[in-house]
């Protein structure tokens, strides 16, 4: 399957986060190289793909992410792209937070929700555009 442009998601890609629970995704180290996947969820906006450290700032993931700026993400069968990670306009953050509500809230325990729509994560939100 062709990949959309670099800068945009092809529809098979937004159907795949859309549908998909969990993305894999791995910053690059400054060798080039790309550091461990860590399994996270993310969300669409629009044809914009967002992700969120649950836990704060200081998430490992998402700390070298933010420095980083590009990595890899791999989700279900139709997704495995060269990323770049930028930090999301915080105008979004409501609609970030009502996507992962309406994704994840009643497919999973709201224990593990919550921490992922609170104000703690919000500055954590980052906006994954292929490279």
């Amino acid at each position: 399957m062709p990949s959309a442009a670099a800068g945009t998601w092809s529809p098979a890609e937004l159907t795949e986060i859309d549908t998909e629970d969990e993305l894999r995704i791995a910053s690059r180290r400054v060798d080039g190289s790309l550091r461990r996947e860590v399994i996270i969820w993310m969300v669409r906006v629009g044809d914009d793909m967002f992700v969120r450290a649950a836990h704060g700032p200081e998430t490992g993931w998402n700390r070298r992410a933010h420095e980083a700026g590009a990595g890899h993400v791999r989700i279900g069968t139709a997704v495995d792209r060269d990323v770049l990670f930028e930090p999301a306009d915080p105008a979004l953050a409501g609609a970030v937070s009502d996507a992962f509500e309406a994704k994840y809230d009643g497919r999973h325990p709201r224990e593990d929700v919550d921490p992922v729509v609170s104000a703690e994560s919000l500055p954590t939100t980052l906006r994954i555009v292929p490279a």
